[in-house]
């Protein structure tokens, strides 16, 4: 039996201005062995990337089969106002499915879907969004540069600006930072010819991006995902489930895939630090100013530029010769074309 009439029938929405969307998916299934720092460095995860951002954020976390334990300190977070959407799944649905629970219902403009174990650094917003501005065809950009991502669905970057100068091999801008990643994945070093030169893309403007990224943290426009598979990803996690879901959409949408030149977050990997809580201290809480996104140019699919580029011209990249050729006359020298012609 219903009595009276629900006072918000017929009410508009009014929410909060916001034009950028975080999304974590948390997987914490224990908090032993593996897992015993997970939640602190989550932790870090979370409060950096609202410390150090400079518009209004909305942070949704999607609990994917996390323990009680863990899932009642989310709770307390989101009352306190840390997370914004809180989904919580009883059962492990996988990394992209719990993206998926958050990313298909996202309203806001730009989207920074991270892994829960990224540090966000100084003037990361700030940079991604410059980013942006300078190169209006910019579909997903990373704020941490990765090595070797050069030709990672980057091809239609390649066919735009293969006879410009714009395009080229440039010193890396912060090595440390590329040492610091391999280390958090279990690497003890990295060889110098990883960190020595990168591929970049010069705007008008003279910022410098890096030439493809890595998907462990970067921030896409919404329309990019158009093109994402409508079904859920068959994987716990790896597999083709990021190339599919994240990855590919970017590239089919006309969009380029780059990150900042500069390094502006770490990869901290399951173990705690000191050095880490070091970095947590250097962060600055920005004022939040809305910024609204929506000028941003609107990505367009192109069915033939997509097949030409990935399917045609990306064939130069198979024949060795051919690819130590175009690297050199892209910057490089002989033995450091030695060194990528296998990426």
């Amino acid at each position: 039996m219903r009595e009276g009439r629900n006072i918000v029938r017929d009410e508009k929405l009014q929410l909060q201005p916001c034009s950028h969307r975080i999304i974590m998916p948390l997987y914490i299934p224990n908090e032993d062995g593996y897992y015993k720092d997970a939640f602190k460095i989550f932790e870090m995860c979370l409060f950096s990337v609202q410390k150090t951002a400079i518009s209004p954020l909305k942070i949704s976390v999607v609990s994917n089969g996390c323990t009680a334990s863990v899932n009642q300190r989310l709770l307390e977070l989101s009352k306190e106002g840390h997370i914004d959407e809180l989904i919580i799944e009883s059962e492990a649905i996988g990394k992209l499915n719990s993206i998926l629970k958050a990313l298909r219902t996202v309203n806001e403009r730009l989207i920074t879907i991270t892994d829960a174990d990224v540090l966000f650094l100084n003037d990361w917003e700030k940079e991604i969004i410059k980013v942006f501005e300078a190169f209006p065809k910019a579909g997903m950009v990373s704020p941490a540069p990765m090595f070797r991502t050069q030709l990672r669905l980057t091809s239609n970057i390649w066919l735009k600006y293969f006879f410009s100068k714009r395009l080229a091999f440039r010193p890396v801008k912060s090595p440390e930072a590329l040492t610091r990643f391999v280390q958090s994945i279990g690497w003890t070093l990295l060889h110098e010819k990883y960190k020595d030169v990168i591929a970049t893309l010069k705007a008008k403007n003279g910022l410098l991006a890096v030439v493809g990224s890595s998907h462990f943290v970067g921030t896409y426009k919404r329309e990019g995902f158009v093109k994402a598979p409508k079904t859920n990803s068959t994987y716990k996690l790896g597999g083709d489930s990021e190339f599919l879901y994240l990855d590919e959409p970017i590239f089919k949408a006309g969009g380029y895939r780059l990150a900042t030149y500069d390094n502006f977050a770490y990869h901290l990997g399951n173990k705690h630090e000191e050095w880490m809580n070091d970095e947590f201290n250097k962060l600055k809480t920005e004022k939040k100013v809305f910024k609204d996104f929506e000028n941003f140019k609107t990505l367009k699919p192109n069915i033939i530029g997509y097949y030409i580029a990935e399917k045609i011209f990306k064939k130069l990249f198979i024949i060795k010769s051919l690819k130590k050729a175009i690297f050199r006359y892209k910057g490089l020298n002989k033995e450091q074309a030695n060194n990528f012609v296998d990426y």
